[in-house]
């Protein structure tokens, strides 16, 4: 005898109950990850090539809301300063307020306070800009160029305002992080590392990444929950042995009687009105039926032993 087995309902309720926990995580984390990233990002298209190679005209960026304050040199900001254009613009910050920004050095190098400074990010392969420039970032302002030093239109053509050509702290909406359209521009930017030693450092990542894997493990859970109760409903419902009392009652409904009971189909009831011995069908099996006796042992008739109220008659007879 085996031990107790585990029926298809039981499969049935545990593949429910793991379902639906899974589909309620996924959604949690679906969902939530897309209300955290809504709040904290924004997308923006680029309209030019300023920033190539680093972000192409056209492409979709995403871009981390924050505040003027919490930017560092080395960030590529969203912006929007009113002598330069209405519209949003997309640069990448070289200098704050204090810095010496000048290009170039006998490498071709920008420098920001007399440190050269590696761009492995420029389009151009000579020296940093075309143009040689020199430049003290007003308090509270930012030094703005685009990565195409080529064509871009940035700090360097506003060198003859009274702010050196910089803008605002307050001018800043929005720091990108990552390229998300077309598909090949998809990825997370990389961070300007040659702003490391000067003093400030340069910004940490957002949670753009963490709220990525959120989206995409809740949707995983969701797909995966939604698809395990009906396989585990299926699977349970295979497969499974039943027990011998099953089986027998099983063929017995189909037979007619109940199998491994050792019980005999009830005996035919003899109709009323017919009388016990009437056919030897009653006695089957060599059992007499009741009130009737063996041959041979039949009384004979007049020996006293008539019927009631005869006896006068059978007497008489016997004595003539």
């Amino acid at each position: 005898m085996g031990g107790p087995r585990r029926t298809s309902d039981g499969h049935s309720r545990r593949g429910s109950v793991v379902s639906g926990l899974a589909v309620a995580l996924g959604c949690v984390l679906f969902l939530g990850g897309f209300a955290w990233g809504a709040v904290l990002y924004e997308p923006y298209a680029v309209p030019t090539d300023s920033m190539a190679p680093t972000i192409a005209r056209d492409d979709r960026v995403l871009a981390e809301r924050v505040d003027g304050d919490d930017v560092r040199r080395g960030d590529v900001v969203v912006f929007r300063d009113q002598v330069w254009s209405d519209l949003p613009m997309v640069k990448r910050v070289v200098g704050v307020g204090g810095d010496k920004v000048a290009c170039c050095d006998k490498q071709g190098r920008l420098t920001v306070n007399g440190k050269a400074i590696d761009e492995p990010y420029l389009e151009r392969q000579g020296p940093a800009s075309p143009t040689v420039f020199s430049a003290t970032v007003p308090r509270d302002q930012l030094f703005l160029l685009g990565d195409n030093r080529d064509t871009s239109v940035d700090s360097r053509g506003h060198l003859a305002d009274g702010d050196q050509g910089a803008v605002p702290r307050t001018a800043v909406q929005a720091r990108v992080e990552a390229a998300v359209w077309p598909l090949g521009s998809l990825g997370m930017l990389e961070q300007a590392s040659g702003f490391d030693e000067l003093p400030g450092g340069v910004s940490q990542r957002g949670p753009l990444s963490l709220i990525t894997g959120m989206v995409v493990a809740g949707a995983v859970l969701i797909l995966g929950g939604a698809a395990y109760g009906p396989i585990a409903n299926r699977r349970g419902g295979k497969g499974k042995p039943r027990s011998g009392a099953t089986r027998g009652t099983e063929h017995g409904a189909r037979s007619g009687a109940p199998r491994g009971t050792g019980a005999a189909p009830p005996t035919q009831r003899t109709p009323p009105g017919r009388g016990a011995g009437t056919r030897a069908s009653g006695t089957e099996h060599g059992a007499a039926a009741p009130g009737a006796q063996a041959p041979g042992n039949r009384p004979a008739r007049g020996d006293g032993a008539g019927r009631p109220g005869r006896g006068g008659e059978g007497t008489a007879k016997n004595g003539g």
